[in-house]
């Protein structure tokens, strides 16, 4: 009896000690930030003794993050970007392998290759995204315009606009992660022109094979070109939430986001009323699809102690739970990539995203699928500099294939 209480009584000190931790989350989208403290929160109030603080780095996030992974110091619950970030952690060995946790098995199949290194699965996806034109309905309508669906139509709607003194698109350089994002979409539209897949335009370009000039160049800095010059003059004062707001209060006709930018949107507009379209780089509408791939993913630092490894586990199983899913899509206003998963609560534009997808089929991140310093600063930080007049298109793509190739001998 004695040896019987003696294991009764360490297994509530050992359960004790799992969950009474206090974990820290690190996360970058910052358009999530209320959503996020709030799904927090909740699974914190379901698992009393474990506290989750927050920390947000949502520009330059990989020199802050592998500074602190060099020190040791990672925080236990890591936000990545799908496919290269994770594939990079794992094979530094800064993350848990989840394979065989449960959590996995509720996890949609197509989503799982952005999270799988080496046979072995080191996050769980949270959310399918795309990146194409939020447009307000209101304002097309007014001017009798038509969704663009080839590069054409698209100059021609934003003539009409700009001909009423509309401004075309809402702007965002102050910030480099959205024109990084900008460019890499154009320059995969303009891959596929040739008949390239972006995934085998990576492996040409890790084989030494090829070169980020495959495509028409002239094209590609020229629709950058005409992108800037029909948005907001005031563009590099803009980050992300005077962009979201601009196009909220019906300044602006269109902005080039992640529909991510749709929960921030709407929560200063309820009353806004938009539509989601890819953007139409080429003149053959067929060719013209979004940009849309898994985004955000969940994973746990190896860097953590057992016991705080296995309160952040408790984390990440409960994510796929209806209430964490209904906070996800409600509060964070993004979808999931959890098997029969709830979305009603999302808004029409998701069904323009998930309906065009599910019909044309979509171009996958290749950013994600860039070495890491390759798209933070040779596309958003190179993108940002010629828009700036302080980089050439070959400057640009010079250092591209530069930083590839560096990349490529750590």
């Amino acid at each position: 009896m004695k040896r019987v209480l003696v294991l009764l009584i360490l297994a509530v000190v050992l359960a004790g000690t799992v969950s009474a931790q206090s974990l820290e989350m690190y996360y970058y989208k910052q358009e999530i930030q209320a959503g996020l403290k709030t799904l927090t929160d909740a699974f914190t109030k379901e698992n009393p003794g474990i506290t989750i603080s927050l920390l947000i780095v949502p520009n330059d996030a990989d020199a802050t993050m592998s500074a602190r992974a060099a020190a040791g110091t990672l925080s236990e619950i890591l936000e990545m970007q799908s496919y290269s970030r994770v594939f990079e952690y794992a094979q530094k060995g800064y993350l848990v392998d989840l394979s065989k946790a449960p959590v996995m098995a509720k996890v949609i199949d197509s989503a799982k290759p952005a999270v799988t290194w080496n046979g072995k699965q080191w996050a769980v996806p949270m959310d399918f995204a795309g990146i194409g034109i939020v447009y307000n309905k209101d304002i097309f309508a007014k001017y009798k315009l038509q969704p663009p669906t080839t590069y054409r139509d698209l100059e021609r709607v934003v003539k009409t606009l700009s001909d009423n003194g509309v401004t075309p698109f809402a702007g965002l350089l102050k910030e480099n992660w959205s024109i990084g994002h900008f460019i890499t979409m154009v320059h995969t539209t303009l891959l596929a022109e040739k008949k390239i897949a972006a995934p085998q335009f990576v492996a040409d370009m890790n084989a030494g094979k090829t070169t980020f000039g495959v495509v028409d160049t002239g094209k590609l800095f020229s629709v950058i070109d005409f992108y800037k010059a029909n948005m907001d003059t005031n563009a590099q004062e803009m980050a992300y939430s005077e962009q979201a707001s601009a196009f909220a209060a019906g300044k602006e006709a269109m902005m080039v986001q992640g529909l991510w930018s749709y929960g921030a949107a709407i929560d200063a507009n309820p009353n806004l009323n938009a539509g989601f379209i890819p953007f139409p780089v080429s003149n053959t509408a067929s060719v013209n699809k979004f940009y849309a791939d898994v985004d955000s993913t969940f994973g746990i630092s190896s860097q953590a102690s057992a016991p705080k490894q296995a309160a952040a586990r408790k984390f990440i199983e409960w994510l796929a739970t209806p209430a964490a899913v209904k906070i996800w899509t409600r509060d964070c206003k993004l979808t999931s990539d959890f098997k029969g998963a709830d979305q009603s609560a999302l808004k029409s534009p998701f069904g323009d995203l998930m309906g065009t997808v599910g019909k044309n089929g979509a171009y996958p991140w290749a950013f994600s699928m860039y070495p890491t310093n390759v798209f933070e600063d040779g596309a958003k930080n190179g993108a940002l500099a010629y828009v700036f007049g302080k980089k050439t298109a070959a400057d640009v793509i010079a250092d591209m294939d530069r930083m590839w190739a560096e990349s490529l001998k750590k």
